[in-house]
């Protein structure tokens, strides 16, 4: 890394938490193939306390619990344990009991009939299962509000029971789909999802510091969400998950630091291979990280709950992709992100990239919502950038 990259990562952290309506608090690191070559913490965990933002701090990663349920899936594939295109409700029998909302009667109540084909995991991996989010699809949100559908948040069975809103396997929405991924994984091993990543996934990589039930030593360095409020101005949040969920939910469940993070993206950065033992066959990783989709693509989330998430998409005009489970840009990104990479985000707006190509992948944490803040995601797009034009400047000395 170059003098040069630090010092404009940096100053991108800094204006972030100090200029203008910025955030409170920001931990960034990027990572090669051997280890972090930036780590960078600044301004607070919570703006109404003391406590310093510091690389160490603990944050709930929302979505990017995702990709880790994922690689628990795929090492599920390798074994034999797991067939993609065998229904679903094989592994998880509840998945088989939903039926697909087909709108509302003049009553109010929900028109539900089967699905025209069944769900396989395939679909879950890709999100185009048939779930969604009641923040970002408008048939959730009036069943969350008229009919009681509890949300995620909840980490309950019953919020993941929810009617399909499109055939399995017709387009792709972003949703619960991984989230029941994690049922699969644990029908088929017959554990908790965290009792399989401790010792699938977060031993052979050294993360001691994820789990799915926060406790004392997370609190002690949690980052406090906040609401950016119609001003611009920032409200702490006294926000949790629960800390004894009844489902460990696969796609947005863990807390963790960024640190730990880094480790997971240098795993996919190492063809599957962690300093403790191997995760991923180099041959499943290759697989993993090519588009799935085929000619569906990645479309932009609507925010329909404004104070969960601002409308949203990366790289608006750009082709965008989905593998096993990160989003791919199949072009260029204006942050020099090469095509091809991989890609995705957190709701309270963390960010990273996995650069397989170059060797390099990164990750931005705050803790604010709505999804889509513009401080934090302009200071995230600074940061990809900054490091790109510090390597191409390094190619081309």
């Amino acid at each position: 890394m170059t003098k040069n990259f630090k010092a404009a990562a940096d100053a991108v952290l800094n204006e972030t938490v100090t200029t203008g309506q910025g955030v409170p608090g920001v931990v960034a690191m990027v990572t090669d193939r051997t280890g972090n070559i930036y780590e960078g913490a600044v301004g607070k965990r919570r703006i109404d306390q003391s406590a310093a933002m510091t690389t160490d701090s603990s944050f709930a990663i929302f979505s990017t619990t995702k990709a880790i349920t994922g690689t628990a899936a795929l090492q599920l594939i390798e074994e034999g344990e797991l067939d993609l295109d065998a229904p679903a409700r094989t592994y998880a029998p509840d998945i088989g009991k939903l039926q697909v909302i087909d709108g509302f009667d003049a009553k109010g109540q929900p028109r539900l009939r089967a699905p025209k084909r069944e769900v396989t995991t395939r679909m879950l991996l890709l999100h185009t299962g048939g779930f969604g989010y009641d923040f970002f699809n408008e048939n959730y949100l009036r069943l969350a509000t008229d009919h009681g559908q509890p949300s995620v948040i909840t980490s309950s069975k019953a919020a993941i029971m929810t009617p399909l809103l499109f055939d399995p396997g017709s387009k792709w929405e972003y949703g619960t789909n991984i989230d029941w991924v994690g049922q699969v994984v644990e029908g088929i091993t017959g554990k908790r999802l965290g009792e399989v990543f401790a010792e699938r996934i977060f031993k052979p990589l050294g993360m001691t510091n994820t789990t799915f039930e926060i406790n004392d030593a997370v609190r002690s360095k949690l980052a406090g969400v906040h609401a950016r409020n119609a001003d611009g101005s920032l409200t702490p949040m006294d926000f949790e998950l629960p800390a004894n969920p009844e489902v460990h939910m696969g796609g947005h469940g863990l807390y963790s630091t960024v640190g730990d993070y880094m480790r997971f993206i240098r795993m996919w950065l190492n063809d599957g291979a962690g300093p403790h033992g191997r995760v991923l066959k180099p041959e499943t990783v290759a697989m993993a990280e090519k588009n799935q989709l085929g000619d569906l693509k990645v479309t932009a989330l609507p925010g329909v709950i404004k104070s969960l998430s601002n409308d949203a998409e990366f790289f608006p005009g750009l082709s965008k992709s989905w593998a096993f489970t990160f989003m791919v840009n199949d072009e260029m990104a204006p942050t020099g992100r090469p095509a091809g990479a991989l890609g995705w985000a957190g709701l309270a707006n963390l960010f990273y990239w996995i650069d397989r190509q170059n060797g390099f992948g990164g990750y931005w944490a705050t803790q604010i919502l709505p999804f889509a803040d513009v401080a934090s995601f302009t200071g995230y797009m600074r940061f990809e950038t900054a490091f790109y034009d510090s390597l191409s400047r390094r190619k081309a000395a």
